[in-house]
């Protein structure tokens, strides 16, 4: 007898084929049967109704990496549909760390992916490891509504091995660089699924610092390839310099993305291991240099390397309202009176004229902190023209006339005051993204770094850049958008579920998940396709001291089973924690 069986569903197996309509039964965590009519017996039958039988999701950039001490449930990534995440990316994580250095890498965490550092301070088990390997036992005796794989983060390596030197990114001696490649052949033969660096200026710990590795001569990187070659396991995750842009006043970046690409290829095959990286369109370059980087790509894996650009399904919003960041935060009477109250009083006190008067026309007070995320205000100060309003369904390819200045254009007033008022109504909820770019023609972009064949998908960040984007949503943006919903050419519904199954599973070595074949793992989905949906954020303050997060509602996920078991149903979580650590 088998433990589910799931009948009459549209099954798109992640292998890349045309959906079929068909079964599929579930036993002791393994799928047992796929295809057909399956009359066998079992413990309980889900009719799906026709709708979307696929596997679960792989997300591989995601920065659970503190909140995998407090939270069982792994929102928002299980609310998506992911089964198997990969956290440790972009250079920061939290082991290796000798005893009393946990708050400088607490610091790199909040200045880089903007998790607050109370919650980091309060809800983590510190003093429960030292090294990575033990940061690994730590998790696996914990369960969780998902299976989760950890890399282990350049960052944490240099200031374990180097101290203050490493910290403030000084040059790695011989030994030091010896010893941290033992450092990491360690973390990967222990079960870390790979190795993650940043080298990007726009990565900055809270106080301004550049995150450790971020300058690191070519020699370091080569040599930590070469400790991975003889392991011969795990995956080598880098933002290359150039990635976020120009940054002034920044230094700017030391080198060119051209030159970290042919870093990364000598990294693949010196290690013989796969790499992967950020690749975005960046407006401060030349807008075709991803079909360059693309190229390069094409070439390099034709000569031996595996490269593998990591691309987004949607461009990466900066979120803005009165539960996050926002042009007024840092007005004095806005700290001083308003900054405190709950969400209803503020929206009541700031609707008065006198106080709208105030913090539209007093200076602002820049934050302690140079590395912290608050400074994004400014950015909004000067950019709410061109802020989308998030409306009920997310519209992810808006028109120029849907944005806040098109809109006070047309009432005869400013930005910025009518980006006061949005913020206030309905009851201070609304939310507004930014994105400066044409978005009908970037997503034409998007469309196409998709379709590369050495492409995979991810870039959500879920579990990072709590209050400032919400993009842990990506995984089911790309069924809604790009195979549903967009206003230009789609992308049909099994490349799609390729992308972000088995092609995710087989980057990392996970080779018994990421198709609804016999004998793989029972990650599914059954998913409502014709009513699955993504909502406008909301704030929710359940972090550990009291912190905020934004997610976004999602609706259509009929279930969600991890390991053969339903971990959700109908949108809600079911409590079971099937999911566990997922080692190399």
């Amino acid at each position: 007898m088998h433990d589910i069986v799931i009948k009459n569903g549209t099954l798109v197996d992640g292998t890349g084929s045309a959906p079929v309509g068909g079964d599929i039964a579930i036993s002791n965590g393994v799928i047992a049967e796929v295809g057909g009519n399956i009359t066998s017996a079992a413990q309980r039958t889900i009719d799906a109704d026709g709708a979307l039988i696929t596997p679960g999701w792989v997300d591989v950039h995601t920065h659970y990496d503190g909140q995998i001490s407090w939270d069982s449930e792994m929102a928002p990534s299980s609310h998506n549909g992911v089964t198997t995440v990969v956290m440790g990316n972009c250079g920061v994580g939290f082991a290796p760390v000798s005893p009393g250095d946990e708050n400088a890498l607490i610091e790199l965490m909040e200045g880089v992916e903007d998790i607050p550092g109370a919650a980091l301070h309060e809800g983590m088990d510190w003093g429960s490891w030292e090294t990575f390997p033990d940061y690994l036992n730590y998790m696996a005796g914990r369960e969780y509504a998902l299976d989760v794989g950890a890399q282990i983060a350049h960052g944490a390596v240099r200031f374990y091995a180097m101290g203050e030197r490493g910290r403030l990114n000084e040059d790695a001696t011989a030994d030091d660089v010896d010893n941290m490649g033992r450092i990491v052949a360690e973390a990967i033969e222990a079960g870390a699924v790979g190795f993650s660096t940043s080298r990007t200026i726009g990565h900055r710990s809270l106080w301004g610092e550049p995150v450790p590795g971020t300058f690191a001569a070519d020699e370091e990187l080569l040599a930590i390839a070469e400790h991975m070659g003889r392991v011969g396991k795990g995956v080598f995750e880098m933002i290359p310099a150039g990635t976020v842009g120009k940054l002034d006043g920044l230094g700017g970046e030391r080198t060119t993305q051209e030159a970290e690409h042919d870093l990364m290829r000598r990294f693949s095959l010196t290690s013989g291991r796969p790499v992967t990286f950020t690749l975005v369109q960046s407006p401060d370059y030349d807008p075709n240099l991803w079909r360059e980087i693309l190229r390069m790509t094409d070439e390099a894996n034709s000569a031996g390397a595996q490269l593998h650009p990591q691309v987004s399904s949607r461009p990466i919003g900066f979120l803005t309202g009165l539960s996050a960041y926002h042009a007024f935060m840092r007005k004095p009477t806005y700290l001083e009176k308003l900054a405190h109250l709950p969400l209803a009083e503020r929206v009541v006190a700031m609707s008065e004229p006198a106080m709208k008067a105030t913090l539209l026309e007093e200076k602002d007070i820049r934050p302690d902190a140079p590395g912290s995320m608050e400074n994004v205000y400014g950015l909004f100060r000067r950019s709410a023209g061109v802020l989308y309003p998030l409306e009920s369904p997310v519209d992810y390819e808006p028109d120029v006339s849907d944005t806040l200045g098109a809109k006070a254009k047309a009432q005869g007033r400013e930005p910025l005051e009518f980006l006061y008022d949005f913020m206030l109504e309905n009851g201070g909820t609304n939310f507004a993204s930014l994105s400066t770019v044409d978005i009908p023609a970037r997503m034409n972009v998007l469309r196409e770094m998709l379709a590369d064949p050495h492409t995979v998908t991810g870039l959500s960040d879920a579990g990072a850049h709590v209050t400032l984007i919400c993009d842990g949503s990506m995984p089911t943006t790309q069924l809604t958008y790009w195979a549903r919903d967009r206003k230009g050419e789609q992308l049909p519904l099994e490349f799609i579920v390729n992308k972000q199954t088995a092609r995710n599973a087989a980057l990392y070595g996970f080779d018994d998940r990421g198709t609804l074949e016999v004998g793989k793992r029972a990650d599914v989905n059954i998913i409502d396709h014709d009513n699955l949906a993504v909502s406008p954020p909301v704030a929710h303050h359940d972090l550990p001291a009291g912190g905020t997060r934004l997610m976004q509602p999602v609706s259509g996920y009929l279930a969600t089973i991890c390991n053969g078991v339903v971990t959700r149903e109908n949108d809600e979580d079911t409590g079971s924690r099937p999911g566990r650590l997922l080692r190399s």
